[in-house]
Parts: structure tokens; sequence; C-alpha cells
């Protein structure tokens, strides 16, 4: 939980690298919460309304810390432009936030894993 926090708490942090673990915990923590409001809406009724309101609310952390992730592997983030190109984009994505980080230090700062 603390990954998730610290990642809202760097909502705006751009730079710097973030490693395997404080992405993907993000990611799980932040599907859970996605799934529970969305059986919260079904139950009030409120068709997606607060499911879509915490989107709103962590659009902004979730790409920080994706760029973060791409920092990490030594990729800019223009990487990202990626999503754009349908299903394949998002699949390549998904392979380089799941590799390893580069070992040692690079452009974009020193390796979280080992620091």
């Amino acid at each position: 939980m603390s990954w998730y926090i610290s990642v809202l708490k760097n909502y705006v942090g751009f730079r710097g690298r973030a490693s395997r673990s404080e992405f993907w915990i993000f990611c799980l923590i932040s599907t859970i919460i996605t799934i529970a409001l969305l059986i919260i809406d079904a139950i009030l009724g409120t068709e997606r309304f607060i499911a879509s309101l915490y989107h709103l609310a962590v659009t902004l952390p979730t790409l920080a810390v994706l760029i973060r992730r791409l920092h990490d592997t030594g990729r800019s983030a223009w990487w990202y432009l990626l999503v754009l190109i349908p299903i394949v984009g998002i699949i390549v994505l998904l392979i380089f936030c799941s590799q390893d980080g580069q070992y040692d230090e690079n452009v974009y700062g020193t390796n979280p894993k080992y620091s």
C-alpha cells in the first residue's frame, strides 16, 4: 500500500525512475479499487460515475509512474505514444514495463532498486 500512496504523492513527478514493484503494485491496487467502485456503482445504480471520477483522479499519477517506469528501462517518455497503435502498442508497453530496469545509473537517474 505504501507504493500506491507514494505514487499518489508524487503525482506530477515525471523525472526519475520507478521500479517494477512500484509500478505493478500501483496498477494492482488501482485495479482493485476500480473493481470495488464498479461494484458500488452497480449497487447504487450510478452507471460507473464513481469509478469514472476515480479514473479521472488517478490519470496524472498513472501517467507519471508509467513514464518513470519507461525511464527505468532506459526509454524516453515518447515511447508512451505507442498506445496510439491499437492493441500492439499496449502489448509492447506492457512488455517494456515488465522488463527489469537498467542496473546502473542512466540519464534519468540512479536505479531505484539498488539505491
